[in-house]
């Protein structure tokens, strides 16, 4: 039963928190499939290696050094960063690699990143709960370990992640080799240092008061990270107002599809009309057609043909016309 209660406990907030990251990808929202792949890489793949790897590196350590402290301190500090966002980074590299064409904005890798760190951090924060909650003592333990991974820390793992798909993701829209080779490597050393210094912090600085100033520098980072994300979506509707415009200058949407497609309200209201009218289907496909080709014509203005655009982007304005009808 604590077992279960613990693995409750760590499951649910961390499917909560993807939730939200997936909500405030308003306009092109990412497949489903991947981010569950994404989410269970995090929770499988990254956790299970991480904790072998990190396990071993302990062992190493000790051994030459004789010392649990010196053990702990290096093992938190230098190889759980190093490991967790190489393991967590793959994820999104895959992503990034054979789904190519799924990021088409900054915000895109700060999903993938966010969303892959969650269930790393479903599967850390329950093995938490049950070690130091659950098998320790009682209901009071185990609600105060999963108020600490889950309020106090709950957005670490999403925070340092995200750093690594924001990197990919400048790559992946940027024609500059430099920053193409150097966004992902500045990237995922952003991710390991924030980690480290998370880790350090927590090492050094025991108790209430420590937990105290870790917990401020952590939500000044997030607070930072959110105004990134804020940004990323502001940028993004700039693109849509302009990449649109030729749409519903020819007819393809209407001015006022190209208004709601731009809009977060509107694109709310829309599907909340379409839901009660019975074509919430197609709205949301016309809504999301709308987004993928507005980012499709972005990169052929930047790239040019690059894998089919210009086919693409026939299709989807095909598809728009088939659709409009039925939206309204």
């Amino acid at each position: 039963m604590a077992v279960l209660i613990s693995m409750f406990l760590g499951v649910i907030p961390a499917i909560f928190y993807a939730m939200i990251v997936y909500w405030f990808d308003h306009y092109e929202k990412e497949s489903k499939l991947l981010l569950v792949g994404v989410f269970l890489w995090g929770a499988f793949v990254a956790a299970g290696g991480a904790f072998i790897m990190n396990t071993l590196f302990g062992i190493t350590v000790f051994v030459f050094t004789g010392s649990e402290a010196a053990t702990d301190f290096m093992t938190a500090s230098i190889s759980a960063p190093l490991v967790e966002e190489s393991l967590k980074g793959m994820a999104v590299l895959i992503v990034f690699f054979i789904f190519h064409r799924e990021f088409d904005n900054l915000l895109d890798g700060i999903v993938y990143g966010a969303i892959v760190a969650l269930g790393f951090a479903a599967t850390e924060n329950s093995f938490y709960i049950y070690q130091y909650g659950a098998a320790e003592g009682g209901v009071g333990d185990i609600l105060f370990i999963s108020f600490i991974r889950n309020i106090l820390v709950g957005w670490q793992h999403p925070f340092y992640t995200a750093f690594i798909g924001l990197g990919l993701a400048m790559a992946r829209l940027n024609k500059n080799w430099l920053i193409k080779l150097g966004a992902p490597f500045i990237g995922w050393c952003l991710a390991v240092f924030t980690h480290s210094l998370h880790n350090t912090l927590a090492t050094v600085l025991p108790g209430l008061g420590g937990l105290a100033i870790g917990t401020f520098i952590d939500w000044a980072g997030w607070f930072v990270m959110f105004l990134i994300v804020l940004w990323a979506i502001r940028r993004e509707r700039g693109f849509i107002i302009q990449y649109l415009l030729e749409e519903a200058q020819t007819g393809v949407i209407t001015p006022t599809q190209y208004r709601t497609a731009s809009s977060i309200p509107s694109l709310f209201m829309a599907r909340f009309n379409a839901l009660l009218g019975g074509r919430l289907r197609d709205t949301r496909r016309f809504y999301q057609v709308c987004h993928e080709l507005a980012h499709k014509k972005r990169q052929f203005a930047m790239f040019g043909e690059e894998r089919g655009n210009s086919r693409l982007i026939q299709q989807y304005r095909a598809e728009l016309v088939r659709l409009s009808s039925r939206v309204g």
